[in-house]
């Protein structure tokens, strides 16, 4: 066994340790003896970071909480290698049982005030979530793709491709709203409930439907003066967090 491989066992096993001695403490108690064991395994964790019971953590090394983040009970945050990075900006909400996995390499950057929702799912190579956007509960933010050109071969053998997902800051995507890979997502845009995203969505739109279509922009609303009541009516399938 070389010194590398000895020096990543004895990660593993410190990492495993702590998680397995602290994760299921219960009660403010349990929050404030992670806040203080973790700091031995995470990259970084800023000050009144509460991270609840049964929270998984993969590779934590590679794992950076800002200030006040909160982690719902089950959720799991994976980097699937040790060169991967999962960046949590201040302030962010992470809700029960949300899954978050880096691939090999990769990088997720999620911006202050983000908020999650419940059993929602962000995997792929690179994505990018600006700051105060929510995503509603069962959301998922795919950015990867299955190679699949051989029909002669398994799917599941031919690898990946990796482009990228961006969503800008201030956005709202309503529950079980679809984003595949390459992406971006404008500035202040809502997305409603369902909708299925494979192409990129100009600022302030309003978009719905499978796959989704530009059905409005908020800026219109805001210079004719229609308030929030046509809004709504133009979302009346949008659900929140």
């Amino acid at each position: 066994m070389n010194k590398n491989s000895l020096s990543l066992k004895l990660l593993t096993f410190k990492e495993s340790f702590i998680m397995g001695l602290v994760d299921w403490m219960p009660l403010s108690i349990g929050v404030r003896i992670r806040r203080i064991l973790y700091k031995l395994i995470l990259s970084k964790i800023g000050s009144n970071v509460n991270i609840q019971p049964y929270v998984q953590l993969v590779n934590p090394n590679c794992i950076e909480l800002g200030n006040k983040v909160l982690i719902d009970r089950f959720a799991r945050l994976k980097n699937a290698g040790r060169n991967s990075k999962l960046c949590i900006g201040d302030s962010v909400k992470i809700n029960r049982g949300a899954d978050i996995k880096v691939h090999t390499n990769g990088y997720f950057e999620i911006d202050e005030s983000v908020i999650i929702g419940a059993y929602s799912c962000l995997s792929g190579l690179n994505i990018k979530i600006g700051k105060f956007t929510m995503l509603g509960p069962h959301t998922g933010i795919f950015a990867n793709n299955h190679v699949f050109t051989n029909p002669f071969r398994h799917i599941n053998e031919q690898g990946h491709t990796y482009k990228g997902i961006t969503i800008e800051e201030d956005c709202w995507l309503g529950s079980g709203v679809k984003v595949v890979d390459g992406v971006t997502i404008g500035r202040g845009s809502i997305i409603g409930a369902g909708a299925v995203v494979t192409k990129s969505i100009p600022p302030y739109s309003i978009a719905t439907g499978v796959p989704a279509k530009i059905v409005g922009n908020r800026q219109d609303i805001q210079k004719n003066g229609l308030g929030t009541f046509a809004l709504s009516s133009s979302l009346n399938n949008l659900t929140d967090n």
